[in-house]
Order: C-alpha cells, then sequence, then structure tokens
C-alpha cells in the first residue's frame, strides 16, 4: 500500500482527490497538511513542520507560496514529491531544477492525459506551421483561480516556443494601437463563474484556422492523474524531475 500525504488536503481539488482515492486498491491517503480544517478521514496537520507520520509519496495541490516547507520537507525524509500546483515564478522553477538533482520530484503543469497528449502533439506539429500560422492560446477558469495565465497555458506555449528554432515572444493579452509581431505568441486569461478548465491553441494561417481545444468537464481527471502520478513516483529510485510525459509514456 502506497502512504499518501495531501498537502492542501482542505481545497477543492484536495477534497476531489480524497475521493478519488477510494478507487485506488493501492494507494491510502494517512494525512492532510492545511491551515483549515476539514470532515477528512485522516488527520491534518496545520503545516509540514508539524507533521509526525511516515509516508512513501508527498502530493502537493495548493498554492507556490508552500513550495519551500515541501521541499525542506522532502529533503528531511527523501520520499518523492509530487507538485501539480502552479502559479511558479521563474525562481521557484529553477529552485526545483535545482532541487531535482538531489531528490526525486514531479511538477507538470496539467495532471489530464488529453492535454499532455495535446502538448505532445504541439512538439510536433508547430515546426510545420510556424511561420505560416499565428500563435495564440486562450485559456478560461472560474473566477477563484489566483494565478493568470494558468500553469497550463503557459505549459503549452512552452510545448510550442521550445519545438521551434526562432526566438518567439509571449504576448499576455492584447491591447493598444500596434500590428501583431510574427514571433509572437498570444496567451489570454478569461476569469468567470465555475469554469473547470478550458484551453485553446490557435494556429490562425491565410484562409484557414487550425485550433486544438481541450475542456475539462469535471475536476476528477486531474485529481485522477495526480493519483497515478503518485503511484509512478512510488516506483522511482533515481533523483530528477519527471513529469506526466513519464507517468503515460508519451515522449
Amino acid at each position: 500500500m502506497i502512504k499518501i500525504v495531501l498537502n492542501g488536503c482542505s481545497g477543492k481539488m484536495g477534497k476531489m482527490i480524497t475521493d478519488c482515492s477510494t478507487k485506488f486498491k493501492n494507494l491510502e491517503i494517512v494525512a492532510g497538511i492545511d491551515k483549515f480544517q476539514s470532515n477528512a478521514p485522516y488527520p491534518i496537520f496545520e503545516n509540514a513542520q508539524a507533521l509526525n507520520l511516515e509516508y512513501d509519496v508527498l502530493l502537493d495541490f495548493s498554492r507556490a507560496e508552500a513550495l519551500n516547507d515541501l521541499l525542506n520537507l522532502t529533503e528531511k525524509t527523501q520520499k518523492p514529491l509530487v507538485i501539480c500546483s502552479t502559479g511558479f515564478t521563474p525562481e521557484d522553477i529553477a529552485l526545483i531544477d535545482e532541487k531535482s538533482k538531489t531528490l526525486k520530484l514531479f511538477r507538470s503543469g496539467n495532471m489530464s492525459f488529453g492535454i499532455n497528449l495535446i502538448s505532445s502533439l504541439l512538439k510536433k506539429i508547430t515546426p510545420m506551421l510556424y511561420g505560416n500560422y499565428d500563435i495564440e492560446i486562450i485559456e478560461k477558469h472560474h473566477n477563484q483561480k489566483v494565478d493568470a495565465p494558468s500553469g497550463t497555458a503557459l505549459m503549452l506555449a512552452d510545448a510550442a516556443k521550445e519545438s521551434i528554432k526562432d526566438t518567439t515572444t509571449y504576448v499576455y493579452g492584447r491591447e493598444g494601437n500596434a500590428k501583431r509581431e510574427e514571433n509572437e505568441i498570444g496567451i489570454h486569461a478569461v476569469r468567470g463563474g465555475g469554469i473547470i478548465g478550458d484551453h485553446e491553441v490557435i494556429f490562425a494561417g491565410t484562409g484557414e484556422v487550425i485550433e486544438l481545444t481541450h475542456k475539462a468537464i469535471s475536476r476528477e481527471v486531474f485529481a485522477v492523474g495526480a493519483l497515478k502520478a503518485c503511484e509512478y513516483m512510488a516506483t522511482v529510485t533515481i533523483p530528477g524531475l519527471y513529469d506526466m510525459n513519464d507517468v503515460i509514456g508519451l515522449e
């Protein structure tokens, strides 16, 4: 049985992960970390420093501010850390990269199979389309999401950007009086209502438009992905930075 500690257990995703975990016969959430108490079937510790239980995988689905405390706990226990939170600064990303040299870390901007498949497709088709098609990314989320653009939008933009040789520039939203430059990748964020998560990658050419679209209809898809990542990381023995490509076998 893989013992999981869930950071952010009292949030919407934390509760969904707790519910979904009952469908995994080889997983058990043995404790949670959250400053808010909830009716969870396991003890909840106020912070990472207070945790006093042994575990196999630490799963984080909270906010970027928790990163340092979680990395400190991971260094202490030497257990894998699955990072599903978003909103990290470039400095945070650099820290994760550096710590992955000695720790078993997992990080992904999105935990769904579909989004990671689109990311893989972008790496293949962008080099064929770029130069003749303008690239724009639109993401939509609920009105309580704190980071914009979403980690998923940045993940998709990075997949496109890193697949081509030319230097491109991210433009976040548009305003003013200026023409679009050829080397731009536009990223636009919409916040409203209870939208779970919609992402659209647009390749706009002359006479045609190609669109890759993903719509999350339930948070369960992210919860299942997070738990599958825990299953995978429980088998990892070598320090490094892993992602959903490793979990689902995408190149």
